[in-house]
């Protein structure tokens, strides 16, 4: 009788030994996860906030191309802005 329990005591511990290796594994790879999740994001939004910039400074570099052609032509109307 004593071996049974013997056995079942040992059969316990090597399966809350499987479950706990289990479950770090799956707590690390849940981490590596969230981590590759996190940092694609910031690539991406790294490149949004380069785009922005580079769509701004278009924008500005077309706003003084035409404010030098209406100062060339005298236009006040456009000088306005």
């Amino acid at each position: 009788m004593t071996d049974f329990f013997t056995f079942q005591s040992k059969l316990c511990t090597f399966i809350k030994h499987k479950c706990f290796q289990y479950f770090q594994i799956k707590k690390k790879r849940l981490a590596d996860i969230g981590y590759r999740a996190f940092s694609a994001s910031m690539m991406l939004l790294t490149a949004y906030r380069g785009y922005l910039c580079t769509m701004r400074g278009i924008r500005y570099w077309e706003k003084q191309k035409q404010l030098k052609l209406a100062a060339k032509n005298q236009d006040p109307e456009i000088m306005k802005d």
